[in-house]
Formats: C-alpha cells, sequence, structure tokens
C-alpha cells in the first residue's frame, strides 16, 4: 500500500490515538503500586466521594488514622485481609488532557502471568522500586516482560523517597542500574522519577522536598508522553468477524464484510488478499457507522464491500496483495502460560486469534525463560503457572499470523482448553526477544486431531 493520509484525516486518526493512554503498574511486593494508584485517583479527584467515604472507614476499621488509598484499588477481600493485590484492577479515570485505563498488576512472583494480562495491551509501564531495596530480581522479571510485551514506554517510579531522606545520590544509582538493564532487554525508552505515593511527592504534584529535580510529575508524564502513531506505517490487516447479508428491496445485492482493522489503513480501491484462501479482489466500498468513506485505519469498526463474490467468513484477514503475509499451520511461538494445568508436548489445544479459532496440537517446547538472569533453560519437558517459554504448534488450518514484533494484535494469539474452554497460554508469534536483537536470543492419530 502506497502514499498517506490527507491531513484532515491524519489529523482525527492522531486524535482517536492520543486521546486515550492504556498503563499498567508493575513492581516487588509492598512496593506501593496501589498506593501509586489511590494517590493518582485521588489527588487527580478522579474519586468519587462515597468511594472515599468507603476507603476512610475501611481504613479507621484496621487501625489507621489516614485513609488508606490502596483501597481504592485492592477491591477483593483476600487482598484487602492480606494487603497484596492479587488480581488485576482495572481503574478508569481521565483529566482535562487525556483519558486512561489503568491496570495495576500483583506484585507477587506466582501472579506473573496476571502482570502479563494488564500489560498485553499497554502503551506504557509504570515499574516501581522502593528505594531502600533498589533492583531487585522481580523488577527485573517485570522489565523483562515489558520488554517482552513490546511496551513501547517504561516509567521507572522509585518510591518511598521519604524513607531515604529523599537522597539524590540513591534515586541516581537506582535509574543507572535499571536504565542499564532495560536497555540491555531492548526497551527503547525509560523515563525515571522520585517519588512518595503515601506523601504525594511528585505524583501529581511536584515534590518540595527534592528540589534537585526538574521532571515531570507521573501524571504529567501520563499526559504529555507521546504515543501518536501513525496508521500509514503499519501494513493492514482486516480479520473479518461477520458477514453481512441484508437481502432487502433496497439492498438487493449487498454483500459486507464487518470487522475492526487491526492495523494500517484501508482505501476503496485497493487490491487485497484473503487469508488463507488466497483468493483476491478490489475495495469497491467501506462504509463507517452507516456512511460512505474513501479511507479507514485502525482500530476503526467498519463494513469492507468487495469487487468480487468471493468465499469470505468468520475468521478471514483480509490484507494488501503485496503485503507479506504468508499462512502456514507451523507456529513457533514464545508464550506465557497462565493455567495451572502443565503444557505439555502433545497437548491438544484450540489456538485464537483474532476472529479465527481452530484445533493445534502442542509438537515441541524447546525452551524455558529464566527472567531472573535471561538464560534459557532447554527442554524443560513443560511449562507450569508464570513460566515463559518457547513452543512449537501444528494448527489444523494454516493461519495469517505476523511476528509478534511487527505487529501485536496480529500476532498474538492464546491457547484454549477444548473440554472447558479455559484460556491456558498467552502466545507470541515468533521469538519475541530474538526478533528484537536482544542478548537473550541466545501422537496425533485421534479422531478430529490428524493435521
Amino acid at each position: 500500500m502506497t502514499g498517506t493520509l490527507d491531513s484532515e484525516a491524519l489529523g482525527t486518526a492522531a486524535t482517536a490515538t492520543t486521546s486515550l493512554l492504556r498503563f499498567a503498574t508493575a513492581g516487588s511486593v509492598d512496593d506501593g503500586k496501589s498506593t501509586l494508584v489511590g494517590r493518582l485517583l485521588h489527588d487527580s479527584k478522579s474519586v468519587l466521594t462515597d468511594q472515599l467515604e468507603a476507603v476512610s472507614r475501611a481504613s479507621r476499621e484496621r487501625g489507621q488514622e489516614a485513609p488508606d488509598l490502596a483501597l481504592l484499588t485492592d477491591g477483593l477481600r483476600a487482598e484487602r485481609e492480606q494487603g497484596i493485590t492479587i488480581d488485576v484492577a482495572y481503574r478508569y479515570f481521565a483529566t482535562p488532557k487525556r483519558r486512561f485505563i489503568l491496570a495495576d498488576t500483583p506484585g507477587h512472583v506466582q501472579y506473573t502471568r496476571n502482570m502479563v494480562t494488564g500489560a498485553s495491551t499497554a502503551e506504557l509501564a509504570v515499574v516501581l522500586v522502593d528505594a531502600r531495596n533498589g533492583v531487585v530480581e522481580q523488577t527485573r522479571r517485570h522489565a523483562a516482560v515489558a520488554a517482552l510485551l513490546r511496551v513501547p514506554h517504561v516509567v521507572l517510579a522509585v518510591n518511598k523517597m521519604d524513607l531515604v531522606d529523599y537522597q539524590e545520590s540513591v534515586f541516581a544509582a537506582i535509574a543507572d542500574a535499571f536504565s542499564a538493564y532495560a536497555t540491555s532487554l531492548g526497551v527503547p525508552e525509560v523515563t525515571a522519577i522520585p517519588i512518595s505515593a503515601l506523601e504525594g511527592d511528585n505524583v501529581v504534584d511536584a515534590s518540595a522536598h527534592m528540589d534537585w529535580y526538574s521532571g515531570p510529575t507521573v501524571l504529567e508524564h501520563l499526559e504529555t508522553v507521546q504515543v501518536t502513531h501513525d496508521p500509514t506505517d503499519d501494513a493492514a490487516r482486516f480479520p473479518v468477524q461477520y458477514v453481512i447479508r441484508p437481502q432487502t428491496a433496497e439492498h438487493p445485492d449487498y454483500r459486507g464484510y464487518a470487522g475492526q482493522i487491526a492495523s494500517g489503513v484501508l482505501r476503496v480501491g485497493d487490491r487485497v488478499t484473503v487469508h488463507p484462501s488466497g483468493q483476491t479482489s478490489t475495495i469497491t466500498a467501506i462504509d463507517n457507522l452507516g456512511q460512505a468513506v474513501a479511507t479507514a485505519w485502525a482500530p476503526q469498526s467498519v463494513t469492507l464491500r468487495l469487487a468480487d463474490d468471493l468465499d469470505i467468513s468468520r475468521g478471514d484477514v483480509l490484507a494488501p496483495s503485496e503485503a507479506d503475509l504468508v499462512p502456514s499451520q507451523d507456529v513457533t511461538a514464545t508464550v506465557c502460560h497462565l493455567h495451572d494445568t502443565p503444557l505439555v508436548p502433545g497437548a491438544r489445544v484450540l489456538l485464537k486469534v483474532a476472529t479465527r479459532t481452530v484445533k493445534a496440537r502442542v509438537e515441541d517446547i524447546p525452551s524455558r525463560l529464566t527472567l531472573a538472569d535471561l538464560s534459557q533453560h532447554p527442554a524443560p519437558g513443560q511449562l507450569v503457572a508464570n513460566d515463559i517459554g518457547r513452543v512449537v504448534l501444528r494448527t489444523a488450518e494454516p493461519l495469517p499470523l505476523d511476528p509478534y514484533a511487527r505487529s501485536r494484535r496480529t500476532g498474538s494469539f492464546l491457547l484454549v482448553d477444548p473440554s472447558d474452554g479455559s484460556t491456558l497460554t498467552a502466545g507470541m508469534a515468533g521469538d519475541a526477544f530474538a526478533d528484537a536483537d536482544s542478548p537473550v536470543a541466545t501422537a496425533a492419530d485421534d479422531e478430529g486431531w490428524d493435521f
């Protein structure tokens, strides 16, 4: 596909992209993630009066004089009793400059899978570090997961600066250590901010205790970080969600293919190929909210009409005919195992990517990643909950998967248990670390499963 969007359309696309920021918090246990989120919501006036009253009441019942802002996100009973975050807590808030979707993820090692869930769609990750402890193993683990998931922006929030007398030297040493490690993983950008979530220093308002720091507060950075993305930079991908055939007197021959554009730009007149069948046609019309448009881009939901009557159904992917997209039944991927039941070679699963679900078999598990030192453990034999490793899959039908390094949307998939529909594994097509040139890159007889 060639050409660019006209200035008005591109401006609209940029506005749609930058008006919403998805971000996730991560860090070790007791580093103060939930307190940071609570402080962010409280000081930005994003907490309703009744919510604050409920938190104040719960805090008093626990013998605390001041409201424990962590309770704004730790909503599960077990979380409040133990004082930890277990599940991913999603919060929605807005300021005059931007809207936000926040995922507060757990810090415990056994809940690493939940961090993968929360950060999988994030455009920014806030990694907290206790200023007293510095960069620890879990900090490195979360940095590695952020790199694995291709999170474009990482904020290092050095918390509890009030407990180290707001010393600049402590902050500088931690920032240098973390930045060096993150850079080795291929993280493109790290912004370090010294904070005290409990006291509110540099969360929403600038701190009066750290005059040596002249950078933005956490909220200022969230409001101004550049996440503008030109849709023309990506190859177009359109997973078909639904075939529309109204067959009315007004539209007797209408045949449209509805779905959300996963990436790139589509225009009337574009030559497209239907994957995996390989059929080709030309886009003759694009309907957006009932209006005919000449151009559409990700993540708009539209209906496409083609010049030819082709055999197209849910799960097919339309892409520019010149695109480098070759459907295959052999899938090599980096995965994070989410389920308590181990993933083993020979397992029969369902593979779900975009709007398509196919049968698949686990052929091999070549290695498991040790996040503490980024080493590869060869031939582990299985992946248990929270493990990250490489797998080789064989699918019943060819799939048009992009490498995850190229597209987070059309390069990601889920493995699902065919017996009960539970999610087993989150996958990223290709070697997620090797594709980034990182130093980390170092029996089918059963009926219905013969492929």
